[in-house]
């Protein structure tokens, strides 16, 4: 008998260990830092699997999946886009639980809070991607275009319009679709709504850095990297801008 105790005793040891080094491995604390590129690939590669109909971020968000992340996180990738209903980060980009650190307002435009939650992500988090996605016929870039500058009836939509303004300048300047057309925004009114998209999410991954000290710093030492992208709301295709 005391034989056996102790073979008992050695097995439940045995098996102790093996149980809380599988916890300590499946942790997300324990993951290898994720590059900036790194991530950015796992993104295009998901955003490909999508576009292909061939899925796998359900079986990546499973019971197991979320009791591993119940007490800490390291999203590789901040994605900071749109509210609209047709552009969700973790679908288009096929991944699970955990991976990605989401932010979303209309016409993915930052604010303060938006900014800080950025930095905790980037500071607290891991997370060394930080991608701007617009897309195509944003309601909120379709309002700034058709307001022109006058007020929409809605003191909380017109500070949406206005933070968007500095998009639209640029995409007077620079739109090809508008090159001669001294008056695009009415005569080419689609064309020019995707300028603006396009604009806007160039013009908000640039301006990051200048916004926050911390991201400055951290794009400064290489530490993070910061994108700007289109989601194709036809094919489902994400865009790299350069």
């Amino acid at each position: 008998m005391p034989g056996n105790k102790m073979t008992h005793i050695l097995l439940l040891m045995v098996g102790l260990v093996t149980f809380f080094a599988s916890i300590a491995f499946s942790s997300p604390g324990s993951e290898t830092q994720v590059s900036a590129d790194e991530a950015l690939q796992k993104l295009m590669e998901g955003n490909r699997h999508y576009v292909d109909n061939k899925l796998t971020y359900p079986a990546v968000s499973d019971a197991v999946k979320r009791k591993s992340l119940a007490n800490s996180q390291k999203p590789y990738a901040i994605i900071l886009t749109c509210s609209d209903s047709r552009v969700p980060p973790e679908i288009i980009f096929d991944k699970g639980l955990g991976d990605l650190f989401v932010i979303r307002v209309a016409g993915n435009i930052p604010d303060s809070i938006v900014i800080g939650s950025i930095e905790y992500a980037v500071e607290h988090l891991g997370s060394s991607l930080v991608m701007v996605l617009g897309h195509e016929r944003c309601g909120a870039v379709t309002a700034a275009v058709e307001s022109n500058g006058q007020g929409t009836g809605s003191d909380h939509i017109d500070a949406i319009v206005k933070a968007v303004e500095p998009g639209l300048q640029l995409a007077k300047k620079h739109c090809d679709a508008c090159t001669g057309e001294p008056n695009c925004a009415e005569k080419r009114k689609n064309e020019f709504v995707e300028c603006v998209s396009d604009a806007s999410a160039k013009h908000v991954a640039a301006m990051l850095p200048g916004q926050s000290k911390i991201l400055k710093d951290m794009v400064a030492t290489q530490k993070i990297k910061i994108v700007a992208a289109k989601y194709d709301l036809d094919d489902g295709t994400v865009t790299l801008f350069k």
